[in-house]
Parts: C-alpha cells; structure tokens; sequence
C-alpha cells in the first residue's frame, strides 16, 4: 500500500501529464488525474497547441523551464514517433529596432546557456528557404529550439505515468473542493463520486479561474482567442517533407508582424497575435465532455486574419500561390503580467494551481510544482511564478481583463525594461501625488502604484550641476524612460536634502505575545532587541536561499513592523503563523505612508520642525523614535538606502498631504527637492544595497550574496540555519560582484553575459550610472575567482563593454556620511 499523500491532479492536458509524470518519478503514486473531457485529446488548448518551444527568455527561470522541457520532450516517442522535432528556431526582423532586439535576445540566451546567434539576411534564407532575403535585416537562430507534438507528449507521459500507477479518468468533471478544518479533504465529480485527497493540484488550463472559484480562491488569468491556419499545399515544401518528420526548417517568428510560422508537412501553420483581443466566456464554450466538441477551438474569424495574411505573403512569397485551407481561433491563457499562475491557495491547505502555462514550459513547471510538492521547494526561483504575487487590486477581474488583454497585444513587442503598463493608471497613489504632479513627476508604474522616476520642476538643475557631475549622453535604448535630471536629483541628495516617496514599500504589521518568537524562526537578525530597534535581516528557505531581506522595527513589547518585498512576503508570514493565535498580521501599506527623508542638510531641515531630539546621540543608525514633525505623529527610522543622513518618516496616510507640505516648505530655504527612483537607483547601487528579485533569489545563500552581515552568528533558531551553518564568504564558489564600466558611458540595464577570459561566466542583476562616481555600475553574478581588479566584458546589444571587478561599496565605505 503507498503511503504517500494522496493527489487530484485536475487536468489532464500538458501540464497536468506533465505533474503526474514527475511526481511519479520521485516516488509518490497514489495520483488520480481528472478531465472534463474525453482522454487523450481532452479539448483544451494542448489539443491545439502547434507546440512551439523558444526558449530564450528575459526571465532565467522562464528560460530554464523550457530547457527543461526541450531535454524531457526529446526523450520521448510513442511507438517510436517523435514528440519533439529540434528543428531549431529562427525570429527576423524586418525593423533596425528589431534588430537591436534580436541581439539583445541573443544576450539573453548567453546569459542563461543557450546556443544562439544573429545571422545576415542569407543565411536565414538558408536556413529557411522560404524566407525573402530582401525582406529581411536579419534572424536570432536558435539551434537546440522544436517543435513539441503536444498531444503526442500527452499520451508518452500518460502511458508512463500510468505504468507507474497513476488512475486516468477522462470525461469526468469536478463539480466539488472536498475540504475540512481548512484543508482539501478530496474532489466530488460529476457522478457524485468523492475522491479523497491531501493535495488537489489544478491544472486545468483556462478553466483554471472556474476551479479556483470552487474554493473562493481567485486565480488572475483571462481565457483569450488566436488565430492560427493551415495553408493548402506549397509547391516549394512537397518532396522537402514527409507525415512522419512534419517539418525540417526552423520555426520562424515575425514578430515585425505578429506572427510565426511552422511546417506541416507540404503546408505551412501560420499563428497570428495581430488581431484584436478576444475575451472569452466559458459559460458560451462547447461541453467538453461531448466528444465531437473541441471547447478551446472556436469558429475562425476570416476577418480578423486577412491582414496578416497578406503580411505572410509579403515575407514568404511562396504563398502567393497558395491558400488558406483551415482555420481556428484557439483559446489561451493570459494573465496580468504575462507568467505562469503557480503555489498554494492562500486560505485552503493543499490546494494548488499550475495554470496560465504555455507548453514551452509545460514540464518545467510541473518539474518546480512536484519540487515544491514533494521537497518543500523548487530549484528554480518562482518569485515571478508565484500565484501570490499579486496584491488585492491586481485580482479584480476588471484589472485581470484589462491588463491581460493589454499583454495579448503586446507579446511580440519590443518592449524596455522599465516599460510601464498604458492602462490602467492611477490605480494606487500615495497621499502625496497631487503635489508629485504639480512638480511634474514622470510617473513609472509597479504593481499598480504610480512611482516617480524624476520631477521636471528639476530640470534647471542640470545646467547647475558642477562639471564632476554631468552626466554622458547615453544610446537610445538606455535613455529610455530616463532623464539627466536623475544626475541633478543625485547630487542634491549628496549635497543638500531630498525628499523620495516610499509608501509603496510593502509594510507588515506583527503583533501580538508569539511576534518576538515568530520573527526570530523566521529572520537571520536577532528580533528580541529593545523597543525603538530597526533590523535588516534575511528570510531564508530550508536549503538557505534568500526568500526575501526585510528591515523590522519593534515600534512596542509586542508590536512590529515589517518592511517587505511585497505580496509574498505577507503570504509567506501568514503561512508560518502559529495556529494559537499568537501572532496577528496586517497588511498596513494602504492605510500609511513614508518620506525618506535624506542628505547632508536632512537634520537642518527636520529638527526646527520637532520638539523632538533628531540629533545622531537621539536617534542612532537603525533606531527609531515614535515623534511629531510640525505637530503630525510620525514614526521616524534612522535608515538609509541611498547612504546619506536621514530617516524614513512613517505616518498615516491622511496627515501624508500635510507632512509633504511643511517639510516641503520649510525646505526651501535648504533647496530641498522631491527626487525620484531613478536616482535612488544609482544612489543605492553606489552604497552596494541589493535588490531582492533582481540581485539575489532564493537559488542564492547569504555569503554569495554579498550579505554575510545580515546572519546573526550567535543565533540557531531559524528556518535556513543548518543548511548555511557551515558556509562563510571564503566558501563560496560564486559570488555577486561590483562592476564599473571603463569607458564611463555605457550604461547597461541588466540580464546581459558577462565574459571572462573571453568566455561567458555570468549575467549582470541591476545596473545605473553612478552620478557620484562619474561612472556607470553593474551588479553581476560572477565566478568567486573574479576577484577586485579582475577585468571583464558585459555583452550590450552587438558589441562588448569592458569593465572591471571593484570593491564596494564605490561611496562613503567608512559610513561617516550616514552617521554623521
């Protein structure tokens, strides 16, 4: 008898095979995998799918998942058919902005291990025949791409999941979420069958909203229509093919055009994304169960292709000849920022969904999800993964709809780094937005909050700035979303006082008789300080990899708060509280905010406004003092993230508007201004603080990272302790490094290879010019033996930018100018 939990996959379609394969693998088999539709082509998208696997990503973990899934399909067949054709993959351009990309794209693929290259306008014609070289500037190949036989997949691994175990049942729909005491207890079907179970995973694909309404658990995805056809026969493939190879040129994306292309046989696949979204309601789809139906293809809209029709016949002029024989608008899933759905509901034990996952990255997915399922972790960072990350406002349906719809649209474009979202905007603003706006803020935007990046209002600043701080003209792309006000708005920070909006930091309330205890099991800093304290400590995993860094202040006996990362931080918190009711948690960001008040001149601002004691012997580093500021009640922490003097000053957000103004207008006569995070950015790559999700995951420890300092050596009692027990920075075989550029021009902007002795070694994580130094930084992940003074190369776009190992932090590495 197995005595492993028992598990409900709830899908049968590429993903759900995919989980019941892996978990097998790893020794659970008491694995029932449900389907509302007939088995082994069930109806959903991955009956559809043309099962185009590119793996370059701008994301790491996106990209090692379809890695992943390129290693596990090519060991696949059914009776000795192919489940995946590594035909290789080839995206051209047909635009010098697309160009660029696709260099970039190439970088990317350095970065992350995959075989790529930009190739002239001949060779993508020999590599697809069909290609018009006149039309073209250029491709990205990339060789180690295919084509994944979806549903043949489907059947490999439910042929061999099977054989290990696991029950297959098709046409068989789950109209019930057993559950008791906060915990899945089973699935009830359709028959009125109840399967027991520990751990219910959905995997159900664009039904997958539907299913997470069953436990009062929203699942932020948009089922969404495209449009793919068959052509009649091409003169040009017959002979070069055959039914059972399919295909033998490359799939080609033109992403000029929305479009891709893929060989069947004598005809060509064409899909397209350059139509209008197409939202789509399940209640108005097909029955699955009903065998002639297939629920995820809808009738296609002739309409709605012919533009694109004639953008093939420009690209491949072998189709003027040709047309289109069949067509289909197919469903897919799209969510608010583009990735995968996956983790554990927040409220019910053992319910887990897998959703909004493309078949590129199919078995990766489930290979993190029977990770997590069966370790307590994935060996791939999930941060951008986790179906947690989204705060309240990002789950509404109107916000899911719209921005769903909006990344539909986008997902050829070329897109920058710091590419805000169009609409919607001016969802969340802090208390001092109104004045932002009169300053003429240029607004970015992150998890719906409007940021400032810099202020107009500052740009007479620039022709004061002193020679030392003017900054270079910069290239296109890195100028984008940037202005030489960020070098004015750095030096006033350095030389006077600058006010930064921070209230969208996330901020956790925890209170209660268990708090002390809780924080310290869950942080490597010592919690159990005196009241007025301020920590910077880590959250670790089991394996030691950064969760999170944190900054707690104990504001009373048994009262904190938490500055946090974001929504996972707080989802994390509320898992690992006790049961007992000892801890409370509070998610107080809306209902506050926070001026980072900081610079040389910050005391002689504050203090005349205070009855209070702000001088250094008052309020030390990392203490803070509950005072009032022109007669509001603040909370005020001595911490500093661009490394100069200052507090973070915390109030509720009904006095915001007030404490701007009075620390505004007593400021003029210092020359205070209002700076954005553009020059934070550089301030705080200057003092060598990292950024959680961009410098440093959980696939990185504390010593790797830079962050050695933040693990409290006397203390043993928290989650992560034994497995970095016994490292230290001297053992670490890699290691986060600080790069200056040597040109002092060229600014990166993150994700590009870095080369060593000629050969790639690792990426860059955040990058800015620094204004204080006159120079340009780049964090990167690099070889432990990259020691200071080591010199390197950082691939930007199509050429190489040398730059060189050096000690940080680059400014004040005594810390006078912040203790002062």
């Amino acid at each position: 008898m197995s005595t492993t939990p028992r598990v409900v996959v709830i899908g049968a379609g590429i993903v759900g095979a995919n989980l019941a394969d892996e978990l097998t693998q790893r020794g659970w088999t008491d694995i029932t995998v449900l389907d509302q539709g007939p088995l082994p082509l069930a109806g959903g998208s991955t009956s559809h799918a043309p099962g185009l696997v590119y793996q370059t990503n701008g994301s790491q973990t996106m990209t090692k998942f379809a890695t992943y899934t390129v290693e596990k399909f090519k060991s696949l067949d059914v009776d000795g058919a192919w489940c995946f054709n590594q035909v290789g993959g080839l995206e051209i351009a047909t635009t010098p902005e697309r160009l660029a990309d696709l260099h970039r794209k190439q970088g990317w693929a350095t970065s992350w291990g995959v075989p790529g290259e930009v190739v002239d306008p001949e060779r993508c014609a020999e590599l697809h025949p069909l290609v018009d070289p006149e039309r073209v500037l250029g491709g990205f190949h990339t060789p180690t791409d295919g084509l994944a036989k979806a549903p043949r997949v489907v059947t490999a691994l439910i042929r061999r999941a099977e054989s290990r175990g696991v029950v297959f049942r098709g046409s068989t729909r789950v109209v019930e979420v057993l559950q008791q005491g906060g915990r899945v207890t089973g699935v009830r079907v359709d028959d009125g069958t109840e399967i027991p179970a520990d751990v219910v995973v959905s995997c159900a694909g664009f039904w997958g909203k539907a299913l997470g309404e069953l436990v009062g658990m929203k699942v932020p995805l948009l089922p969404l229509a495209h449009q793919y056809v068959r052509t009649g026969q091409i003169a040009e493939l017959v002979g070069r093919n055959d039914k059972l190879i399919e295909a033998r040129s490359p799939i080609l994306r033109h992403q000029d055009r929305d479009l891709y292309f893929r060989e069947h046989n004598d005809c060509l696949g064409i899909g397209s994304y350059a139509h209008r979204p197409m939202p789509v309601q399940l209640s108005e789809l097909p029955e699955a169960g009903d065998e002639a139906a297939m629920p995820s293809m809808l009738p296609f809209t002739e309409e709605d292709f012919a533009p694109s029709w004639e953008h093939s016949k420009e690209l491949l002029p072998s189709l003027r000849d040709a047309k289109i024989d069949t067509g289909f608008n197919g469903i897919m899933s799209f969510t608010p920022d583009g990735g995968p759905l996956v983790g554990e509901s927040p409220d019910l034990a053992g319910f887990w969904v897998a959703e909004a996952v493309w078949v590129t990255h199919s078995a990766g997915v489930a290979r993190a999800v029977a990770q997590l399922l069966t370790e307590g972790r994935s060996e791939l960072e999930l941060h951008g993964c986790d179906v947690n990350r989204f705060d309240e406002i990002e789950t509404t349906d109107a916000y899911v709809e719209e921005t769903s719809q909006r990344n539909f649209v986008e997902v050829y474009d070329v897109l920058h780094p710091l590419q805000p979202k169009l609409s919607p905007r001016d969802v969340r603003v802090s208390p001092f937005h109104a004045r932002q706006r009169e300053l003429g803020a240029f607004f970015l935007e992150s998890h719906a909050w409007e940021r400032p990046h810099w202020y107009e209002a500052n740009g007479r600043l620039v022709k004061e700035l002193p020679p030392e701080w003017q900054p270079p003209s910069r290239d296109a792309w890195s100028a984008m979303f940037h202005s030489p006000i960020a070098a004015a708005e750095a030096w006033k920070t350095r030389t006077a006082v600058a006010m930064y909006d921070m209230t969208s930091l996330k901020r956790i309330e925890v209170s209660g008789p268990g708090a002390v205890a809780f924080l310290q099991r869950l942080t490597t800093g010592k919690m159990d300080k005196s009241v007025g304290s301020v920590t910077y400590a880590l959250v670790l995993d089991r394996a030691g990899g950064i969760r999170s860094d944190v900054t707690v202040a104990r504001l009373g006996e048994n009262l904190f708060q938490v500055g946090a990362n974001g929504n996972l931080d707080l989802d994390h918190f509320r898992r690992q509280a006790p049961d007992d009711g000892s801890v409370q948690l509070r998610d107080i960001t809306g209902g506050t905010c926070c001026i980072g008040v900081w610079g040389p001149l910050a005391r002689d601002l504050v203090q005349p406004l205070s009855r209070d004691d702000f001088s250094h012997e008052a309020l030390k580093y990392f203490r803070l003092k509950h005072a009032q500021i022109a007669g509001i009640p603040v909370v005020a922490m001595r911490l500093s993230y661009v490394g100069e003097l200052g507090w973070e000053i915390y109030t509720s957000a009904e006095y915001g508007q007030r404490l701007w103004d009075a620390l505004w207008e007593a400021g003029q006569p210092l020359g205070v201004i209002a700076a954005g995070r553009a020059a934070f950015n550089s301030l705080r790559l200057e003092k060598g603080y990292r950024s959680w999700g961009a410098d440093m995951t959980t696939e990185h420890n504390p010593y790797e990272a830079g962050l050695g300092f933040a693990v409290n050596k006397k203390k043993t009692d928290y989650v992560g302790y034994e497995a970095i027990a016994a490292l230290s920075p001297e053992s670490v075989t890699r290691r986060l490094a600080c790069l200056t550029v040597d040109d002092g021009r060229s600014v990166v902007l993150g994700h590009e290879p870095v080369f060593l002795d000629g050969e790639p070694a690792g990426y860059v994580t955040s990058a800015a010019f620094g204004h204080t130094i006159g120079k340009p930084i780049a964090y990167a992940w690099l070889p432990a033996s990259a020691v200071e003074g080591t010199s390197v190369e950082i691939q930007y776009f199509d050429r190489k930018v040398r730059a060189t190992v050096t000690a940080e932090p680059l400014v004040d590495p005594e810390m006078t100018r912040i203790r002062r």
